[in-house]
């Protein structure tokens, strides 16, 4: 398995400049004060601020011809280190560099248009008021595995994302933007961090035997 640059798998329309898309090569071996809540459908404007659990509903053109309306509510920022969650991962200076973050959202298409295997359109925002790409696998990274939306993802449907932001010079993730052209006034998410924290293996259950 091996981590790419920080690059989406779908064009974005005049997208805005992030920060210094992460290199890495990882191999596997066992390897802000919030605005009043909208109308419920009713688009947010542009510029808005969301405290995290928030939803903010918007237009969204991934690519030419394709118009459609996204809910979002950015749930969770989350705070982790490689140690925890790269480990079995090989991964460069560049990468060692920055720092790693989990963004978690809920997205659901509020539009009349399949937004099936676009890149959920959120960048993050560090501390320095750059905004940082989250990053591409070429394997699924099972600690936070859910980037681009599903094929399908029809009118109505929604979906649990996740996205990895690797925050550069050791940085803190302080916010999520949605930012799908350079011009736009971005609509951000900003709340506290929240320390990762593995999922509890389930058990199975436990038979009795009797002799």
């Amino acid at each position: 398995m091996s981590l790419m640059g920080c690059s989406g798998t779908a064009p974005r329309t005049n997208a805005p400049k992030a920060s210094e898309s992460a290199s890495a090569s990882a191999s596997a071996s066992p390897s802000a004060s919030a605005s009043a809540s909208p109308t419920a459908g009713a688009l947010t404007e542009p510029g808005a601020d969301r405290r995290l659990g928030e939803t903010a509903t918007v237009e969204w053109t991934p690519k030419e011809g394709i118009d459609g309306k996204l809910s979002i509510t950015v749930d969770k920022l989350e705070s982790t280190s490689y140690k925890q969650t790269f480990s079995g991962w090989k991964l460069d200076e560049a990468t060692l560099a920055r720092a790693p973050y989990f963004v978690r959202a809920t997205i659901e298409n509020a539009g009349d248009t399949d937004l099936g295997g676009y890149d959920a359109p959120l960048w993050g925002l560090d501390d320095e008021g750059s905004l940082v790409e989250a990053a591409a696998f070429k394997e699924p990274f099972k600690p936070c595995a859910v980037k681009t939306l599903p094929k399908p993802f029809a009118p109505g449907a929604s979906v649990d994302i996740c996205l990895v932001m690797l925050v550069p010079d050791q940085g803190k993730l302080v916010g999520v933007s949605f930012r799908p052209y350079e011009e736009f006034d971005p609509i951000t998410w900003q709340g506290d961090l929240t320390p990762y924290a593995a999922p509890k293996a389930s058990r199975s259950p436990s038979a009795s035997s009797t002799s």
